[in-house]
């Protein structure tokens, strides 16, 4: 987390954020989630998918940066600018809670990388003893956020050098033992797969895409601390290149090394499997170092993320002021409580779920897809009124195609993800609502206009279905 009073952040420090942001837990699991839906083929047209919609979303981030330099903390900010109050808040409730079981799925991640080594201990992640130790380390790390430990740059050095050097490693030994004629056999399918639809192997794989190119709008974040407003933009494009290149090695290489049925039956995370099928016992015990460090530093980073979210939708009248509240280390110490609470009460409830690992993984990514809905569609806005194109008009034609190539991009990631996902998400929102109505009464402000009042109608008529879906058993978690 950036302080105003240690100056403002240049190119490389924006492009390292959005890096550190996008490199936490995801890539580490997607050798297994990839081999598990589909072969190479499938993976390939997943990756264009993904990275094609996902660099249309990053050139929306970076047209907003460079023609509304007056918005700030982006991601919510944009959506308020261009639908109204409360679209504002369910954006900046939909990335702080989306943030916030990103967190729980770190845990999860935590406890099922120690289960490979303390199995009857830790299981997948979703133990007694894993959820024990999950809330004993959320505490631990509040406690050392609130008194200022964020500051101490020695710990993203140590986090940057453990996320990357694995995974240089395992790319360079997936390269030495690429073998041609297994991932010939792969491509396809491989044997011992169940047989799908090539759409249904696709859209399997969407929801980690999402989820791990969550960050890519880091620098957005915190734009208000940039340097030069238009590096905001730049850092974007250059952390997309940089992690969509890293992630498709990670998941196609390893289809060269063993067979797709044994890859996609490693335990989380796959990195670690996948590696140990190709060098060995010292290759899982490298990449399971690697993401316990990694994912302690992501843990960090988010838990400031959802804490900043918090307190600048306070400081603009989305949330209650209670969050806008600053403890005398400059930590946003109330939105850090209510974060640190929610994240706690999610652990707990993995504790029944039956796939805890993939089931926070998909509902961080579904969560996060309306904040990138919003952004997307506030950049058409934009791009047809011509606010901010005064000096550069020859780019508003260019600019609307990107942001509608993202709308479509971010509407088809919903169906991928299903009415299961879609349903849950609105179960959470509904109870959210009591924030907005808290800070609108401090504001003497009006609730709903009418078109708002349809999106609450929906959003309660939603939560509704998955409430009942879940007290029935309909949709198990």
């Amino acid at each position: 987390m950036a302080d105003p009073s240690a100056g403002k952040l240049s190119l490389p420090t924006l492009t390292a954020m959005v890096v550190g942001s996008m490199v936490g837990a995801g890539i580490f699991n997607l050798p297994g989630r990839f081999a598990t839906a589909t072969g190479p083929f499938g993976a390939i047209i997943a990756w264009l998918i993904a990275g094609t919609g996902m660099y249309m979303l990053a050139r929306v981030f970076q047209a907003l940066a460079e023609k509304r330099p007056d918005i700030d903390s982006g991601v919510f900010a944009y959506a308020k600018a261009g639908f109204g109050d409360y679209m504002g808040f369910l954006s900046a409730f939909g990335y702080w809670l989306g943030s916030c079981l990103g967190n729980v799925f770190y845990w999860v991640l935590i406890g099922s990388t120690l289960g490979r080594f303390f199995p009857d201990i830790f299981g997948d992640g979703s133990s007694a003893t894993a959820i024990i130790v999950s809330l004993i380390g959320v505490w631990a790390f509040h406690f050392m956020i609130l008194r200022g430990v964020e500051q101490a740059t020695f710990i993203n050095s140590i986090v940057t050098i453990a996320k990357i050097v694995p995974l240089i490693v395992a790319i360079l030994g997936f390269v030495f033992f690429f073998n041609y004629d297994q991932f010939a056999a792969n491509f396809f399918g491989g044997v011992g797969m169940p047989e799908k639809t090539l759409l249904a192997q696709v859209r399997d794989t969407m929801l980690i895409t999402v989820f791990v190119f969550i960050g890519i709008e880091g620098a957005s974040v915190y734009s208000r601390y940039a340097k030069t407003r238009s590096d905001v933009g730049v850092a974007t494009i250059l952390g997309f290149v940089a992690v969509t290149g890293l992630m498709v090695a990670v998941t196609l290489l390893p289809y060269a090394t063993a067979p797709r049925a044994a890859i996609a039956e490693v335990q989380n995370p796959s990195l670690a499997g996948a590696l140990e099928l190709v060098v060995g016992h010292w290759g899982a015990v490298l990449i399971s170092i690697g993401v316990l460090v990694s994912v302690l530093g992501a843990y960090l980073a988010w838990s400031l993320i959802c804490a900043e979210v918090l307190f600048a939708a306070a400081q603009s009248n989305d949330m209650p002021r209670l969050f806008a509240a600053q403890n005398r280390n400059r930590v946003p110490a109330n939105a850090l409580w209510l974060t640190n609470i929610v994240v706690s009460l999610f652990i707990i409830s993995t504790y029944w779920s039956r796939d805890a690992f993939n089931f926070m993984l998909d509902m961080t990514s579904v969560t996060a897809l309306m904040p990138y809905l919003l952004v997307a569609g506030y950049g058409v806005l934009l791009a047809r009124s011509g606010v901010g194109y005064e000096t550069t008009p020859g780019e508003r034609g260019r600019d609307q195609i990107f942001a509608w190539i993202a709308v479509v991009y971010t509407l088809f990631m919903f169906v991928a993800a299903g009415l299961k996902y879609v349903l849950l998400v609105t179960v959470l929102f509904v109870p959210g609502t009591i924030l907005y109505v808290w800070a609108r009464r401090e504001q003497n402000a009006r609730l709903f206009t009418p078109v708002e009042l349809v999106i609450f109608a929906v959003t309660l008529l939603g939560g509704a279905i998955g409430a009942y879906g879940l007290l029935t058993g309909l949709i198990t978690p």
